[in-house]
């Protein structure tokens, strides 16, 4: 499934081998906000800039799950503050995502849009085993030693288990709990006891419960901690002389439970090393770490200063090249639901050439040719499920997996062109996208459908291509002239009737 490089090269990549390329993360984190800037090259990211603001999202959520304007407007103007950074950072090498908090809320839609607009870049919100994985890749290139790894990353509104072996994952885990919504749930009136820090402990090891066994009979050499909670944690127990820098032992981190009891009130937690904009949810931070520690037996956690943010630079790197993770995924997919690959790439030929034809009427791009190719390659992917509403299937598969490389948006865009590849237009879709994406998938979704029934036939070779004209969104197609194609001529019409029904115009003819 890999793309020829001269078809899909990066819109990224630099001008010349020594010049540096300059590379840009957002971290849209339940709790904080994070901004990495760094410069890659010779396989290294040397850190320009590194900024980061507790924006609280997720207590932004109200019992609806919509988030309040006041959550909002601290996070467009966190980003406000961001935008200088990110100037004469190119296309392709800035990537700002979203966890938890965007995942849960109802109306996530209309901060992306303003954050969107702000920023002139495009707000992903990954799922929570592929913020799993972007943290493992993170804090793996953070710590030097090989070995097989546990790597806990406490967030706002959700905590990553991740065991893995060098940059490879082998087990990835998100589960819903974290440091800001722990301390509604248990915290909400601001008292600290021995009963509300056992309360959250409690639910915290009932969430871990379903993933303890499996975790622990896979086994781990190294047990790492990343971000907030943890670096909280560790920064606390040095600044006290306890231990070595970067280490918490299970008695020390027991130590510091027994401390915040003793505070009794959020509003009273100060601790030398720990930042005052933590206090208020440490104590909900500490009660997760605790629970981690005696669900798994650990004795002890070291820090590795190397999260999300950073696995999102370094993933971005492999982006749009041989090594893009998003590749292995899709290879893994075509094998599992056994597509058909000489279909596959009939049909991906095909619709390629028809996009090549059209991309400059349509103003389309390398990134979206990208998107043809690979829904071409999988939009058989639901005859794994059965034959009948085989697209729709194949949506409902590509949506709703893990899918490793993959943001939500990616995911649904993909989705979109299985869903839309054969019989009705599908309008009520296609309308609940963003109205800044209708057009485009739209597009992508009619090149797809002509892909399909170009190769109805299912031919050992892709046939010619026919040509293809964009006048607007009037598609004009001609067969070639000594083709007798009665078949292909009877599904066209039927196809520029569907199309009619969605408002688009095709006219098909013969030359």
């Amino acid at each position: 499934m890999t793309a020829p490089p001269d078809r899909f090269a990066a819109a990224s990549e630099p001008a010349t081998a020594t010049e540096p390329r300059r590379l840009a993360a957002i971290d849209l984190g339940s709790n904080s906000f994070h901004l990495l800037v760094a410069n890659y090259q010779d396989d290294r990211l040397q850190v320009v800039a590194r900024l980061g603001e507790k924006v609280q999202l997720a207590a932004g959520l109200d019992e609806d799950g919509f988030l309040g304007e006041e959550a909002m407007s601290r996070a467009l103007d966190c980003l406000a503050r961001f935008a200088p950074f990110l100037e004469g950072i190119r296309r392709g090498d800035l990537r700002v995502v979203g966890t938890n908090a965007l995942r849960d809320a109802r109306n996530s839609q209309v901060l992306i849009e303003r954050a969107e607009a702000l920023l002139g870049s495009r707000l992903e919100i990954i799922a929570g085993r592929e913020e799993a994985r972007l943290i493992y890749l993170g804090a793996a290139h953070a710590v030097a030693e090989n070995g097989r790894r546990l790597i806990i990353d406490i967030g706002g509104g959700s905590t990553e288990f991740i065991i893995g072996e060098r940059f490879e994952p082998l087990a990835l885990e998100s589960l819903r709990m974290g440091c800001v919504t722990f301390t509604q749930r248990f915290f909400d009136t601001g008292e600290v006891s021995e009963k509300r820090m056992r309360r959250a402990e409690l639910a915290a090891l009932s969430e871990l419960a379903n993933i303890r066994r499996p975790y622990l009979q896979l086994g781990w050499s190294d047990p790492v901690g990343s971000s907030g909670t943890i670096k909280a944690s560790a920064a606390v127990i040095a600044a006290a002389g306890k231990g070595p820098e970067g280490i918490i032992t299970r008695q020390e981190l027991m130590d510091l439970r027994r401390q915040l009891i003793k505070f009794k009130h959020l509003d009273k937690v100060a601790m030398a090393g720990l930042k005052a904009d933590r206090s208020r949810v440490f104590p909900a931070g500490v009660a997760i770490l605790v629970a981690v520690f005696e669900a798994f037996d650990l004795q002890q956690m070291r820090f590795a200063d190397g999260a999300l943010r950073e696995g999102v630079l370094y993933d971005m790197v492999g982006r749009n090249s041989p090594e893009d993770s998003r590749l292995k995924t899709l290879d893994g997919l075509a094998r599992n639901y056994r597509v058909d690959g000489r279909q596959a790439d009939n049909v991906a030929t095909t619709a390629l050439g028809l996009f090549d034809q059209v991309r400059e009427a349509w103003k389309l791009d390398d990134d979206q040719a990208r998107f043809l190719d690979w829904g071409s390659r999988l939009h058989e992917v639901g005859l794994a499920i059965s034959h009948s509403q085989f697209h729709r299937h194949g949506a409902y598969l590509l949506e709703h997996s893990d899918l490793a490389g993959f943001s939500r948006p990616e995911q649904r865009l993909l989705a979109f062109l299985v869903r839309a590849h054969r019989r009705k237009f599908p309008v009520k879709e296609w309308q609940a996208l963003p109205a800044t994406e209708r057009r485009p998938h739209a597009r992508l979704a009619r090149l797809l459908r002509l892909a399909v029934l170009i190769n109805h036939s299912r031919p050992e070779q892709p046939p010619a291509t026919p040509r293809l004209a964009a006048d607007g969104e009037a598609l004009h197609l001609t067969l070639a002239g000594e083709d007798d194609p009665a078949l292909l001529i009877n599904d066209l019409e039927q196809e520029a009737a569907y199309q009619a029904s969605a408002g688009f115009s095709l006219t098909p003819s013969r030359a």
